[in-house]
């Protein structure tokens, strides 16, 4: 069963998540809170979150909206809400193989129209 968390982002938008009980999952919800910033790259959103995973079995390329992942090479979590440069159309594909380890419950449109970087804090719902 997963873990309900609340993602709140530049302060003033939240948006409730589910985390999956993958072994990488386990860490992220070991170490909430979380507070870090996020860089975009098309409609992703990544940034480094001071957790460590290698690579899992169940690692991708693509992804599905809303979906969460972990990226091991810059220990970041991904959020995806569309396209990124690497897709070949409207579904969106990591750089190189992700983690899954969540989905955005609330609908992530909200992120769209959202800067080149964004302040995230993810925690569990009290």
């Amino acid at each position: 069963m997963g873990t309900n968390v609340t993602i709140t982002v530049n302060g003033s938008i939240t948006l409730d998540a589910e985390l999956n009980d993958t072994g990488t999952a386990q860490k992220i919800k070991a170490a909430l809170p979380l507070q870090f910033s996020m860089s975009r790259w098309g409609d992703e959103y990544y940034g480094a979150c001071g957790v460590n995973a290698g690579l899992d079995a169940d690692a991708r390329t693509l992804m599905e909206v809303g979906e969460i992942a972990f990226w091991p090479p810059g220990a970041a979590l991904c959020f995806f809400f569309g396209p990124t440069p690497a897709s070949r159309g409207a579904q969106p594909e990591a750089a190189s193989g992700v983690n899954p380890v969540g989905m955005i419950t609330s609908d992530p449109v909200a992120l769209g129209p959202l800067g080149s970087s964004i302040m995230v804090e993810i925690a569990k719902t009290a």
